[in-house]
């Protein structure tokens, strides 16, 4: 798993990465138990057993701090290596799923995405720690892709960062729709079938190349 680092100080006393990970913990715990709506930093502090200043000078709310909670648990993602591109994307995509089946994966990410509806600088939170950082899967998975013959290789620097930014949108767009905006299952058989869907279009697209 990748450390985050919710915020960064100037000066004063260093950061404990032990009380970045009590409070984390502690918000996904409050996620699970409350909601969003009902989640409090006070609450985060008594459960995570730190001062209540200390989150306000990690966080500068209750949006950043659950946006970092959830960025953490995708962090978990791993692209297994399975012997066909086929099988890597049906092994991270049912990993995804699973991640968003979570309580408190649910319930926070659902929640940042509609208040950063009306927040810029949350949206680009919502970017910098989850889709970008979630991206390096797709960049892995072509790379081990092309390395096998599967696909072709690219060349072109921009061509193919529009190409990661295209798959990734496909991908966690299917997931999350499926799961938290339809509310049905991503199991084995759908996964299998979006990945075949998804691969016509890979083929189809370095064709047309």
């Amino acid at each position: 798993m990748q450390s985050r680092t919710p915020a960064t100080r100037a000066s004063g006393r260093p950061r404990s990465v032990e009380a970045d990970a009590a409070i984390l913990a502690a918000t996904r715990e409050a996620l699970v138990e409350l909601g969003w709506s009902k989640l409090t930093l006070g609450d985060v502090a008594t459960r995570a057993g730190v001062a209540k200043t200390t989150l306000y000078r990690r966080w500068a709310g209750k949006n950043e701090l659950v946006v970092d909670a959830v960025a953490e648990l995708f962090d978990e993602l791993a692209l297994p290596d399975r012997g066909t591109l086929a099988a890597d994307i049906e092994g991270v995509v049912l990993q995804f799923a699973a991640i968003l089946a979570r309580p408190e994966a649910r319930s926070g990410l659902m929640a940042v995405v509609a208040e950063g509806t009306r927040d810029e600088a949350l949206r680009e939170r919502i970017r910098e720690s989850i889709v970008t950082r979630q991206k390096r899967l797709v960049v892995e998975g072509r790379a081990r892709a092309q390395a096998r013959g599967e696909l072709p290789p690219e060349n072109d620097p921009v061509e193919a960062a529009r190409t990661v930014d295209l798959i990734f949108d496909v991908v966690a767009g299917a997931v999350v729709h499926r799961t938290l905006v339809s509310a049905e299952p991503a199991d084995e058989e759908w996964v299998r079938d979006f990945t075949r869907v998804l691969l016509l279009g890979l083929k189809g697209a370095s064709q047309a190349g």
